[in-house]
């Protein structure tokens, strides 16, 4: 399989370190050059055509977006990942529609970063046998961006408890449909042993994510992700409806 070229373009020497060290553990990638300029970044782009951007928003010269605006006018074949301390969803969605495959919100680990790499890949890298650790492992990392784009989508933005606490639920329910029935006894508890809190917060914080969404009045698409016009207005669903939804969808993509 051939090497998958990467450049890293951040601010943060600190973290194009460490993230070029996580990549350079295997074989399968090749970091071909590092910068936190966003002309430079244009450059060794244009030198080693990546397979792979990974792209910090704040950068000297011309910023993130415009590195995208520039990939995307020139038709340039490489995947775009975007490392950002921007948590808000108007800078996410924007991002998104300027040829952003993924999003990071900062904190987050090297490792994290690899790992959805190798998932977004997935489809386009040449087929070999894997363990099935490694299928598992891509199989969950497949989940967390779907459900992520859903939450994207309907307004939910990242930066917010509510969406990690609602995205571990709907996983849950994905694996358990059960468990949808009985959310105060087990899947609150269950999510607040994991992010170690208590089952009432994570309640609130999922409560407090699903009315983000509804009060930013995407109804229009809330309705397009679920495939009918399930609420309208001021309407919106419990914690378990919106992860029963949400789960359900899911399941029923994955069955087709």
């Amino acid at each position: 399989m051939k090497n998958i070229n990467i450049v890293i373009l951040t601010g943060s020497e600190g973290f194009a370190c460490e993230l070029k060290s996580c990549l350079e553990r295997g074989e399968q990638f090749n970091v071909c050059g590092t910068s936190n300029n966003g002309n430079v970044g244009i450059g060794l782009i244009n030198q080693f055509k990546p397979d792979v951007v990974i792209l910090d928003l704040v950068l000297g010269g011309t910023d993130g977006l415009g590195v995208m605006d520039y990939i995307r006018q020139n038709k340039l074949a490489c995947t775009v990942m975007v490392v950002s301390g921007f948590g808000d969803d108007k800078i996410v969605n924007t991002a998104i529609a300027r040829g952003a495959r993924y999003y990071f919100v900062k904190p987050v680990s090297a490792e994290n970063v690899v790992a959805r790499i190798r998932d977004v890949l997935n489809d386009r890298a040449p087929s070999y046998n894997v363990s099935a650790e490694v299928r598992d492992k891509r199989r969950a990392a497949s989940l967390d961006e779907k459900i992520s784009n859903i939450f994207i989508s309907i307004g939910i933005p990242p930066h917010i408890k509510g969406y990690q606490y609602a995205r571990e639920g709907i996983k849950m329910a994905i694996e358990n449909p059960s468990v949808i029935n009985s959310v105060t006894k087990e899947l609150y508890p269950a999510i607040g042993a994991k992010f170690k809190t208590s089952a009432s917060k994570v309640e609130r914080a999922i409560r407090h994510a699903i009315e983000v969404a509804w009060n930013r009045g995407r109804v229009d698409a809330i309705n397009a992700i679920f495939g009918v016009r399930v609420y309208i207005g001021s309407e919106r669903p419990t914690n378990s409806e919106f992860i029963a939804l949400v789960a359900d969808k899911l399941i029923l993509e994955d069955l087709m």
